[in-house]
This record gives C-alpha cells, structure tokens and sequence, in this order.
C-alpha cells in the first residue's frame, strides 16, 4: 500500500467543537482492550482493520514534526482511539519539570485527540543528565511533594487528567509508606488517575516477597484509569529466580489471573497488551487482546448483575 499523504500540521478546529479528523474531540479509549502500536504493523493494520478497541503509542517516538510516522498514525487514528504513554517527563526528579517536553506532550494529544495521556512514576534525569532507564522514587513524602507537583504543572499544561503507572521494581529502598498509599495520595492531591501495571505488581511483588493482590486490593476503582498487561523473563541471580519486566513475551497465567480478579471488582476499563522487544506477529498480540477482552466481559457482565441487584 501507499504511505498515506502527509499531515505534518495540525488543523486547529477551534470554535467547531469537532475535531479536523470529523469527530468530537478527544476520542475517548473504550473499555476494551489495545494494543501498543508498532511500526512492524502500520501496513497490516491499515489493510486489515483488525477488530481491536484501541492503540497506544509511546510520546517521545513522535515528538519529530512529520515523515512517515506521524503519516501512518494519522492514518490509523481515523480508525482507531489512540492512548499516548510517555517515558520522557521524568516527574520524579528533584530539580524543575521539564516544561518543553510537557509541552510538546501537549501537542501530540492535540494532534491525535488522544483518549488517554499517561507517564511513569520515575525518574531519569539529574542535573542535567538523562538516564536511559526510568529509575524508581523514593517512598518518602519529600519525593510525593516533588512529584505531586510536577503531576499538577503537566496536568496545567495538558490542559486534561493524566495517568500515573507504577513501575516494577527490584531492590529495596528505605521507605516512609507503601507504593499504593503513595499512588493513592498522589491521586488523591492532584487529581490524577492511576495507570495500573498488573505485571509490574506482579514482578515487584514476586521480587519483594509481598502479595500482590493485596497491592491490588488497596487501589479504589474511582482511581484506575487505565490497566497494561505484559510478559516478564525470569532470571536466576545467585540461586534466586528474579522477575524482569522485558515486555518480550505473552503475558503470564499469573498476570491474567490477577488482572480479571481486579477487573471484576474495579469495573472494565482500557486494559492495554504491552510487547515491545521481540515484537511478534499482529496476530499474536491479537489473541493476547482477545485474552483480555474475555476477562473485560465477564467484569462487564458482573457489575450489570450487580447493578440489578442494587435496583
């Protein structure tokens, strides 16, 4: 096929109240699953339109003005709900938020009337130095300061909620609280959503020895915004088996029972398949979306009976 024709600028559609793509803006992400959106399969998604709810994109891999890119996701966007996950903000770090970058954020979601806006509870960047990881923040109330704060200028200047994703994790810190008081007092202060990463709490607890079910159990449905789901590798280092989060594999029986746990009292909600390195065939992150849906249903179809119920 043709790469589509170019859309470098964006149409303002101010005072129209529909977007340049002949909608309303933004297209809101429905409670289905996604997938993350890969380069490998711009073209079969274009031709095929397989029966998906959504796709994420990550923000800095469109930051650029055009080129092909940008042509295909515009493509795909008239299709397709787009959710946009930075990995740049770096809302953790102890110096200024990078309001550049928040800014160029902003244009992305206007460009692509994107449904969902989320980013890391990290940090990767110090005294001018940026870090090619997203390095885990303290749990101390001097760091949920700084990153509430940051969290409040990035929603200003979104003009818009965003979501905050717990990362995996693997050493221990010195901490004044859990990673869920702290995620929920963050939310609870800026008025934020949570981004909830089933297999970062499954890795991070499995790596700690904690439950991660209680992790979940202590995350109120008024809060979670958004789910990803995702593969791990498993490593053994002096003897113990160690989690990673590689996002290289099919999402783990573990994982998927305990996100269908959570969907089943929380409510349906965007529940995203992440796969980012050996990236396979559409088709199979399909079936893995299909996987998801099935649990998305049944959480669906429970808090119908229970809203009957309550009648």
């Amino acid at each position: 096929m043709t790469i589509p024709p170019s859309h470098d600028a964006p149409a303002s559609s101010a005072g129209s109240g529909r977007s340049r793509l002949g909608r309303p803006t933004p297209a809101a992400c429905p409670r289905a699953a996604g997938v993350g959106l890969k380069a490998d399969h711009y073209r079969e998604i274009l031709d095929t339109r397989p029966a998906i709810g959504w796709f994420e994109v990550h923000a800095e891999n469109f930051m650029g003005a055009g080129g092909a890119p940008h042509r295909y996701l515009t493509a795909i966007r008239e299709h397709y709900p787009l959710s946009l996950h930075g990995v740049g903000l770096s809302l953790g770090s102890a110096g200024p938020l990078d309001r550049a970058h928040a800014k160029r954020l902003r244009a992305l979601v206007d460009r692509y009337e994107t449904g969902l806006v989320s980013e890391h509870l990290a940090w990767s960047r110090h005294d001018g130095i940026h870090f090619n990881d997203l390095l885990p923040v303290p749990l101390t109330e001097e760091a949920l300061d700084i990153v509430a704060e940051h969290v409040e200028e990035t929603q200003d200047i979104l003009g818009r909620r965003m979501l905050i994703e717990n990362p995996s994790t693997y050493v221990a810190t010195r901490d004044e609280m859990s990673e869920t008081e702290f995620l929920v007092a963050l939310a609870r202060r800026t008025g934020c959503g949570l981004l909830v990463d089933v297999n970062n709490v499954y890795v991070s607890s499995m790596n700690h020895g904690r439950d991660a079910a209680a992790w979940l159990d202590a995350i109120t449905a008024d809060l979670v915004g958004e789910i990803h789901l995702a593969g791990h590798a498993v490593e053994m280092v002096e003897g113990e088996a160690l989690r990673i989060d590689d996002h290289g594999s099919r999402v783990s029986p573990e994982v998927f029972e305990l996100c269908g746990r959570f969907l089943d009292r929380v409510g349906p909600v965007p529940t995203l398949i992440e796969w980012d390195s050996d990236v396979p065939p559409l088709s199979v992150l399909l079936e893995e979306a299909s996987k998801a849906d099935k649990l998305l249903l049944r959480a669906q179809a429970q808090a119908a009976m229970m809203g009957r119920a309550h009648d």
